[in-house]
């Protein structure tokens, strides 16, 4: 029988987690005002498919997956990292025409930003690390690990409530595409490269901090 109490949980966790304005929500909310809401929505599945394996390893307490983050924790923040700051330059110098439409089905084109939305949250080894203290400081969730049921249960609603950000995002930002014209989407790829690409200093900054100090 499903612990609807125990998915509720889940769902809250997936939400919180995915809420934090950060490069993946520039994605969803750019690639939305120009290509429309499923678009966005869809650029939002990465996301929520690292959110999901995180949660499995923090659900089934896979200790040797923890290690593995953890000990590659610095390779992986500069991977990211480098990720943002290349992300960003792109970001920055395209020239969207508002006319463009990117079909839903162009396979191609959304694999590689469900591509991009996935590495960036693999590579952020603190959301991990947050779903760990998250489900240890929550009653009933520590124990997931035990019972494989419970477990797969709040995989699987982390994982819904992540796509519901996704989603409510999306439909949101959706409201405001018919305002859109060439300039705007210009305006909105500066800021958002310039935010993506700080992004990635960021990280790169920190991590070159605790090696050296």
């Amino acid at each position: 029988m499903i612990d609807f109490g125990l998915a509720a949980n889940g769902v809250a966790i997936g939400v919180a987690v995915a809420a934090p304005i950060g490069p993946v929500n520039l994605i969803v909310i750019r690639r939305t005002l120009r290509y429309g809401w499923l678009n966005g929505f869809l650029s939002g599945g990465g996301a929520a498919a690292g959110d999901a394996i995180f949660a499995a390893i923090a659900a089934f307490g896979l200790t040797a997956a923890v290690d593995f983050v953890i000990s590659f924790e610095t390779v992986l923040q500069f991977i990211g990292g480098f990720f943002l700051i290349g992300l960003g330059l792109r970001t920055w110098f395209a020239r969207p025409h508002f006319g463009d439409e990117e079909p839903v089905n162009a396979s191609g084109a959304m694999a590689a930003v469900f591509a991009a939305t996935f590495v960036l949250t693999i590579t952020n080894p603190a959301t991990m690390l947050g779903f760990i203290a998250i489900f240890g400081g929550i009653a009933g969730l520590a124990a997931a690990g035990e019972d494989y049921g419970h477990a797969a249960t709040i995989v699987l609603a982390v994982m819904s409530g992540s796509i519901l950000w996704w989603a409510s995002v999306s439909g949101f930002v959706s409201l405001f595409r018919h305002r859109m014209n060439d300039h705007m989407l210009v305006i909105v790829n500066r800021v958002s490269g310039v935010l993506i690409f700080g992004f990635g200093i960021l990280i790169l900054a920190r991590v070159a901090a605790r090696v050296l100090l």
